[in-house]
This record gives structure tokens, C-alpha cells and sequence, in this order.
């Protein structure tokens, strides 16, 4: 009795914990490799008629997905969790492992510990990596996608969320493009001389893309004279910018392009130039929200895992991942896209899907016998 009550008492870190550990990861790194191809595969397969068309060497193609790797691999490190706890638990469980270790007094709780806490580092890691390489390799990826891919020129330069963009006789700043109404904020014009000096400014609150032209209800324009001083237009109309809304949208950088710490910036420039910053909240959310993804699944997995039909078969193990994962993505696409529209507020539209599944997990994993 007292060997048994030793066992039941097992110390973090035993061998048991080891084993489990090392199994864990053998399946992690190897799901990680897969589930990473096959997305690569389909994104591939979504893209096939762009690099067609536009007759893009394999190269470029391929220097692409490379650049592309870093934000497919945080993409699918929560399905990777899942499935290395499923197959990981669900394997001992099929040879009798979590059987004896049970036998021993041991807790499904106390057997999965050392998963849930390797877990956690995973999460850490995944914020640094999306930190730390994504933002770069994203961008870059995009680069190549827009101007080697898209044949788009490089129009814009970027400081924050600002857009320039060079017209006949003029540089044209756009404050903010809101992607979703196709609306331009803060618009500024600067109208120039043959010797690129300075002749006057055009001041444009909003302008709305109407399916031909941007329209604005409101434009200030002011003329620029020899002594320096401005002068204010009676009438001013909008100049003429080319840019469709789909130019623009080219011109856009990607959430995933930004740190977290240069998107928090950014909000508050945008702030203080009284923008509009619902979109940009949800997204800064939704960057510390996500990497909680792999302690949820190994939360949600544990219990699935440990069923009778589930260790008996890898198939039935297969599936489960499958809808589990998929639930929580659709779960969390839906909730961000209603965080965009403004119908939920930016840190219950992020956290919403961590919350639920985790209260479905704790639920699960606590009343495991």
C-alpha cells in the first residue's frame, strides 16, 4: 500500500511525466510537418490560377511559400496539439498504459498534467513566434505576392496605417482605408508645381467608393501663395484618384504583418487622429488570444482521447480532431468578423472562443474518472 500511495503522490517530472513528454512531442513535430504541407498544398491549389495567368516563374512561386512557411506554421500549431494529445494518450490508452498507470492511483488529471504544461510552453512560443518571425516573413511574402505575382508597382509607403500614393501633379495621403466599406479617411492632396513645389492642399474627411468613382460629401481645399500664406477655395471637388478600392486593398498590410507592440501603436496614432479603430482592437485581441489555442485543445483532447471507442480506433481519434479543431475556427471566424463589424466589443469578440472551449474543457477534464 505504501509503494501504491507513492505512485498515486507521483512528483512532477517522474518518468512516467518523461515518457509521456517525449511520445507527445515524436507526434507533435511530425503533425506539425503535415498539417503545415497540406495547408501549404490547398493555399497552393487557391492561388494556382493567379500564378497561371500571370506566367510566375517557379522561383518566384516558390520563394513565396518559403517566406509564406513561418505564418502557416502558427496557423496550424493548435491542430498539431490536438492531434499529438489524441494519438498521444489515445495510443497508451489502446496498449493498456493508462490502465496500469490508473491501477497505480493514478488521476487522469495527474497523467495529463505534464501535457498541459508543455502545452503552455507551446503558447508562449507560438506569441514569440508570431512576434518575432511572422510580422517579417509575412511581409515579405506579401511583397512578392502583390509586385511579382499581382504585377502591382509599389505604390505606398507605410509608416502606420498610411497610404501614399503618387498622381499626375500631386502626392495623395490616405489616413485610413477601411477594407470592409471602402471608405477613405483623412484624405490630404498635395497639389504641386512642375518644380515640385508646393501650390496648394486639398482636405477631404471621407470619401466612398461608389462602384465608378470616390465620392466626398465635404473637401477643403486651400491654395498656397508666393509670400507663404493660405488661402482658403470657395469650391472645392475631390481630385481624381484612379486607385480603385481593389489597388488599395493590394496596398494593405495584413494584421499578421504587424507585432503586436507596432499594432498597439498604431491604434493610438490612429486615436489621436480621431479614426475609427474597431477592426484594428479586435485584431490586437485576437493576437493574445490566440496562442491559448494549445492549452485549450490538450484541455478538450484529454477526455476524448481516454473514451474506450476513441483509444480503440485511430480513425474515430482522427475525426474528433477534426470537428473539434474545426469548431473552434469557425467559432473564432465568426466572432472576429463580428468583433469587425462593431456588433461585440474587440476583447469579448477575441476571447469569446478561448472562453467557451476552455469551460467545455475544464468541464471535461475535471470529471474524468
Amino acid at each position: 500500500m505504501d509503494t501504491r500511495g507513492g505512485i498515486k503522490n507521483l512528483p512532477l517530472g517522474s518518468i512516467i511525466d518523461g515518457y509521456l513528454v517525449r511520445a507527445f512531442l515524436r507526434i507533435f513535430f511530425s503533425s506539425l510537418l503535415v498539417t503545415t504541407s497540406l495547408y501549404i498544398v490547398v493555399d497552393f491549389f487557391d492561388r494556382i490560377t493567379n500564378f497561371l495567368d500571370n506566367a510566375i516563374p517557379v522561383w518566384t512561386v516558390i520563394r513565396y511559400f518559403i517566406y509564406n512557411a513561418p505564418l502557416s506554421i502558427s496557423r496550424v500549431i493548435g491542430f498539431a496539439t490536438l492531434f499529438s494529445t489524441l494519438f498521444c494518450l489515445g495510443m497508451a490508452a489502446r496498449t493498456n498504459e493508462i490502465t496500469a498507470m490508473r491501477s497505480s492511483g493514478i488521476s487522469v488529471q495527474r497523467i495529463a498534467l505534464p501535457l498541459l504544461i508543455l502545452s503552455m510552453f507551446i503558447c508562449l512560443f507560438t506569441f514569440f513566434w508570431n512576434e518575432a518571425l511572422v510580422p517579417i516573413f509575412a511581409h515579405r511574402a506579401q511583397a512578392i505576392y502583390k509586385v511579382e505575382i499581382q504585377k502591382k508597382q509599389q505604390q505606398s509607403l507605410f509608416g502606420t496605417r498610411e497610404i501614399w500614393l503618387r498622381a499626375q501633379g500631386s502626392f495623395i495621403n490616405i489616413g485610413n482605408f477601411d477594407t470592409r466599406t471602402n471608405v477613405l479617411e483623412h484624405v490630404t492632396v498635395f497639389l504641386l508645381n512642375r518644380d515640385f513645389s508646393l501650390r496648394g492642399l486639398v482636405e477631404v474627411p471621407s470619401a466612398r467608393w461608389n462602384g465608378h468613382e470616390w465620392e466626398a460629401k465635404e473637401a477643403t481645399g486651400w491654395n498656397i501663395l508666393a509670400d507663404g500664406k493660405m488661402v482658403r477655395r470657395k469650391d472645392t471637388d475631390l481630385p481624381t484618384i484612379s486607385n480603385t478600392p481593389d489597388d488599395l486593398k493590394l496596398l494593405a498590410r495584413d494584421p499578421e504583418e504587424f507585432t503586436f507592440f507596432d499594432l498597439q501603436r498604431q491604434i493610438s496614432e490612429m486615436k489621436a487622429k480621431g479614426m475609427d479603430t474597431t477592426s484594428d482592437e479586435v485584431d490586437l485581441q485576437t493576437k493574445l488570444a490566440l496562442p491559448f489555442i494549445s492549452p485549450l485543445m490538450v484541455l478538450l483532447a484529454t477526455p476524448f482521447a481516454l473514451k474506450k471507442q476513441m483509444s480503440a480506433g485511430l480513425a474515430l481519434s482522427f475525426g474528433a480532431a477534426m470537428v473539434v479543431g474545426f469548431g473552434y475556427w469557425v467559432l473564432t471566424a465568426l466572432c472576429i468578423s463580428l468583433g469587425h463589424s462593431g456588433a461585440l466589443p474587440a476583447s469579448i469578440a477575441a476571447w469569446i472562443p478561448n472562453t467557451i472551449f476552455a469551460m467545455i474543457g475544464f468541464f471535461y477534464f475535471t470529471t474524468e474518472e
